[in-house]
C-alpha cells in the first residue's frame, strides 16, 4: 500500500504535541507527551517520548509504521544543525533498537515549524517576542531568513527580558538618587516586596529573580502614565519595528504577512498596541494576522517537503 500519512511533532520545554495527518494535512489523530528540550533532559528521554507518540498515533488508526511517509519534529534546542542532527541520529538508533525503522525522520527548530504552520507552508514572517526576541521570514521561493535571536547578552531587543531589565535599572537609579522618580519602584515594592537597593541586588544576583517577569509591570506603569516606563516601551517597540523592517526588505515582496508570538506582543496590551500602531503607520504593506495552523501542523507541512 502506498504511504499516505505524515506525522508532525511540536516539542517544547514542558510538553510535546503530535499530530498524524493525511497528505492534505487533515488531522486524523492528535496526542501529547512529555517535554522535548533534549539539550536539558537528554536525547534518550526525548527519543522515548517521540517513539511513544508515534506508536500511539499508529495504533489508534490501526496502520503500520510503513504507512507513515515522513515524520518531523520541531523542538526547542534544535536551532543549530549539529544539535538537530544529534537528536535525529539518537532517535533513529533508539527506534531501531526497539524494532522500528523510519525512512524519513527529521528534526528542525520550533520556530521553523511555527513559521510553516502560520502560513500553511507559504511565505510570511513570524515575530517572536517573549522572554527573548527573533523574527523569521520565508519568501515565495522557500528561502528562510532570520533577524535577531542573539540572546540576552547582545540581543533580545523588545523582549520581556529587556523590558524587565530596563525597568529594574531605572528603579536602581531612583533608589540611588541618580534617577527620576518612577512608578516602577512602587510596583516592585507592592508586588515583590523589594524595598531597597540591597534587597534588589540580592534578589537579582543571588536568588535568580525572573527579570522577564517584571516586563508586565513596566507595561502596567506605562499604561498608568509613568513617563520613564513609557520611554522604555517606545525604545523597545522601535527595536521590534526594526526587526520587521529588516525582514520585509530581505523577503522583497510588496505585501508581507506577519504573525506575532510571545506574551509581550501576542496578547492585547499597551505595549503590543504601541508596536502594532508603528507597523500600521510606517509599514502599511505588512499585514498582522493570526496563525492559520498550529506548529505541529507546520511540522507535517515540513515533513512532506522532506520526501
Amino acid at each position: 500500500m502506498e504511504k499516505k500519512y505524515l506525522i508532525g511533532l511540536d516539542g517544547g520545554g514542558t510538553k510535546t504535541k503530535c499530530v498524524l495527518t493525511d497528505f492534505n494535512f487533515n488531522p486524523l489523530y492528535e496526542c501529547r507527551g512529555g517535554p522535548s528540550n533534549f539539550l536539558l533532559i537528554g536525547t534518550q528521554i526525548v527519543s522515548e517520548t517521540i517513539l511513544s507518540l508515534i506508536l500511539e498515533s499508529i495504533e489508534y488508526l490501526k496502520i503500520s509504521p510503513d504507512d507513515i511517509a515522513s515524520i518531523l519534529i520541531g523542538t526547542t534546542g534544535a536551532g543549530r544543525p549539529s544539535d538537530a542532527q544529534k537528536l535525529k541520529d539518537d532517535f533513529l538508533q533508539y527506534a531501531e533498537s526497539k524494532g522500528f525503522f523510519f525512512k524519513s525522520f527529521n528534526v528542525d527548530s520550533d520556530a521553523r515549524i511555527a513559521l510553516e504552520g502560520a502560513f500553511s507552508g507559504g511565505p510570511g514572517s513570524l515575530l517572536i517576542a517573549g522572554t527573548g526576541s527573533v523574527i523569521f521570514g520565508k519568501d515565495k521561493n522557500n528561502n528562510v531568513y532570520r533577524v535577531g535571536g542573539y540572546g540576552k547578552f547582545i540581543g533580545d531587543e523588545g523582549s520581556g527580558s529587556t523590558l524587565g531589565r530596563k525597568g529594574l535599572n531605572q528603579i536602581a537609579k531612583e533608589l540611588d538618587g541618580r534617577g527620576d522618580k518612577t512608578l516602577l519602584t512602587e510596583i516592585l515594592k507592592r508586588d515583590f516586596g523589594i524595598t531597597d537597593s540591597s534587597q534588589l541586588i540580592t534578589e537579582v544576583y543571588r536568588n535568580n529573580f525572573d527579570i522577564a517577569s517584571f516586563a508586565p509591570k513596566v507595561i502596567e506603569a506605562a499604561q498608568n502614565g509613568d513617563r520613564i516606563a513609557n520611554k522604555i516601551l517606545e525604545e523597545e517597540s522601535d527595536e521590534l519595528f526594526l526587526h520587521v523592517k529588516s525582514i520585509y526588505k530581505m523577503i522583497g515582496q510588496e505585501t508581507l504577512k506577519l504573525c506575532l508570538i510571545g506574551g509581550t506582543i501576542a496578547t492585547e496590551n499597551f505595549y503590543s498596541a504601541m508596536f502594532k500602531k508603528k507597523i500600521e503607520l510606517h509599514l502599511p504593506n505588512v499585514k498582522i494576522m493570526s496563525a492559520e495552523n498550529p506548529p505541529e501542523i507546520g511540522a507535517a507541512f515540513l515533513a512532506k517537503t522532506m520526501l
